[in-house]
Formats: C-alpha cells, sequence, structure tokens
C-alpha cells in the first residue's frame, strides 16, 4: 500500500469507556461532572471530538442511565468549548452464557434490551456523533458476548439517522467493515461515512501491522475514518493512523499510562497525541473543520 499520510488530522478522546479501570487509576472519571470536565481539558488540549460513556458516579461501573448521559451533555454544551459531542451507543448488548454444559439461562452480567432503550440516551441527547459497533464479537475482559445482530444494528442505525446524529462506525474486525459497507450501500447509514479502526481489543483484530493494514484496505474510498490501539500501543497508533491517512484517538478508554509507571489524564494523552501528529509534518484540526468535513449540525444546549 502506498504511503498516503493525512495531512490535515483531527483526534478523538475516548473519555471513560466501560471496561473495568475506574480503580486502576484515579484519573478515570465517574460522575457526570469528572466526565464533562475532563472531556472539556482534552478540547483545551486540541481533541476535536471527545468520546463519552457514563458510570455510576458511586461504584465507577459503566451505566447506560440517560439521565448520566443527559447531564454529560448538558455541562459540555452549557461550557465555552466548541467540542463535538460523540456518545456510545454500545450499552444493552451484553450477553453472558450461564456456563459450557447449561449456557441457557444467560448468567449474570447479561444486559440485553431492545433497539429503542439503546438509543434512548441518544434521541434525547441528540449529539452530533453516536457509536454503532458494527457486529457480534467474543470480549476476553469478561467471559460475555458483545452482541449486534444485522436486525438490530439496522433498527438502530435508522433511529440515529432519523434524530440526525452522525454514525460512527466502530469496526472490531473486517467482517464488521464487511457488513458496514453493506449498511452504506443499502442506504441505511448516509454519507459522509465515519468510521473508526479498533485494534487490539481481545478478541477482535489484533494490533498487529498486518492485520492493521487490511482493516485501512478494506475502508471504501471516501470514507472518513480514525483509528486507535490499546495500551502501549496507543502512541503508536497515532502515527500509524496519520501515516496510514486516517485520524486518531486516544483517551482513558483505551489506555491508562502516559509513560511506563506514570498513569496519564486525558488531556495529557490528548497533548502527546497532538505532539506526534506536529512533528509528522501534519495539522491538527478543530471542531469547525470537523464539521464541516462530517457534515455535521452544531447543538445548542439541551
Amino acid at each position: 500500500m502506498p504511503l498516503a499520510m493525512n495531512r490535515e488530522v483531527f483526534i478523538t478522546c475516548a473519555v471513560t469507556g466501560s471496561g473495568a479501570t475506574q480503580d486502576r487509576s484515579p484519573h478515570v472519571p465517574r460522575s457526570p461532572a469528572q466526565i464533562a470536565q475532563s472531556a472539556l481539558d482534552a478540547a483545551r488540549a486540541g481533541a476535536a471530538v471527545v468520546h463519552c460513556h457514563v458510570r455510576d458516579p458511586e461504584t465507577g461501573a459503566p451505566s447506560r442511565d440517560p439521565a448520566l448521559y443527559r447531564e454529560v451533555t448538558e455541562r459540555v454544551r452549557d461550557s465555552a468549548s466548541d467540542v463535538v459531542l460523540n456518545l456510545t451507543a454500545g450499552m444493552g448488548g451484553d450477553l453472558t452464557l450461564g456456563g459450557t454444559e447449561a449456557p441457557l439461562p444467560p448468567g449474570a452480567g447479561t444486559d440485553m434490551i431492545g433497539a429503542a432503550a439503546r438509543v434512548a440516551h441518544v434521541l434525547d441527547c441528540r449529539p452530533e456523533i453516536c457509536t454503532l459497533d458494527c457486529g457480534t464479537m467474543n470480549f476476553a475482559e469478561a467471559d460475555y458476548v458483545m452482541v449486534n445482530t444485522p436486525g438490530m444494528l439496522r433498527e438502530m442505525a435508522a433511529r440515529m439517522v432519523a434524530a440526525g446524529v452522525r454514525i460512527e462506525i466502530e469496526a472490531f474486525d473486517t467482517g464488521h467493515l464487511w457488513f458496514a459497507r453493506q449498511l452504506v450501500e443499502e442506504g441505511t447509514i448516509p454519507a459522509p461515512v465515519l468510521v473508526q479502526l479498533c485494534m487490539g481489543v481481545p478478541w477482535g483484530a489484533p494490533d498487529d501491522l498486518n492485520t492493521y493494514l487490511a482493516m485501512v484496505n478494506n475502508i471504501p474510498p471516501g470514507w472518513h475514518w480514525s483509528a486507535f490501539g490499546l495500551g502501549r500501543h496507543q502512541m503508536p497508533y497515532v502515527a500509524a493512523a496519520v501515516l496510514a491517512g486516517g485520524n486518531v484517538r486516544v483517551g482513558l478508554e483505551d489506555n491508562l499510562m502516559l509513560d511506563r509507571g506514570v498513569l496519564a489524564t486525558n488531556a495529557q494523552l490528548v497533548e502527546r497525541a497532538v505532539s506526534i501528529v506536529e512533528n509528522l509534518g501534519a495539522r491538527v484540526i478543530g471542531p469547525e473543520e470537523v464539521r464541516a468535513r462530517l457534515q455535521l449540525d452544531k447543538r445548542a444546549p439541551v
């Protein structure tokens, strides 16, 4: 594949995620106030987009409470920041089977809800972008399956589009890109198309460069894309994404460390990404240029 470096790069900060990181770093935000503040700090450091999950403010456990999403949304929009808000829609498809000899009924940790409930916070908050995990996958962090059937994805996407929210396709493997192309071809996901390559998430696409280039080569011409790698590979993937023609994502959802033994904040991770992008000779673009590129409608305070 010839080098096709992106010279105008936007940075997404994935602020908190839904993984079991809440007790591994004091910098992982829990409450809506903490999540919003961390997102705004990341925006000041150079992130044009902030990707937000919510957590139970007391325990830090992942949550899909619409009231928590509403508070994060209001705090970001009521601020002086122009950052683009991207909310997850990945909750509500968790299936934990009962065991190898008695898989049914499902076990503890199962959280399976309908399409309307999975996107309720999106329709309520109307972020500029929301995510759509474009396939079913085993996860290694816990013994569960992330379930996203074709019918569920079509229904969720239709509701997102009807609300005027741009979809960010999250692709954890090449088959997810295959189905995403189908959704675009049938008109379920309209242009401009945005996709996030999720590398190194067990058991999706491994983060080796051969698999990464296979993912990149499966992105149709004209699509906008970003990529990230987990843990210590987060910053190398900043460079790899720019060099292959994409944008970048960093943040505490994917990596807790700034250097060996040094816990990071979201703002510090964004600052490090900015330095890498600029040292490669590219320019970091801001929210206004991202909106023009992705045809986003800036939302007023709720």
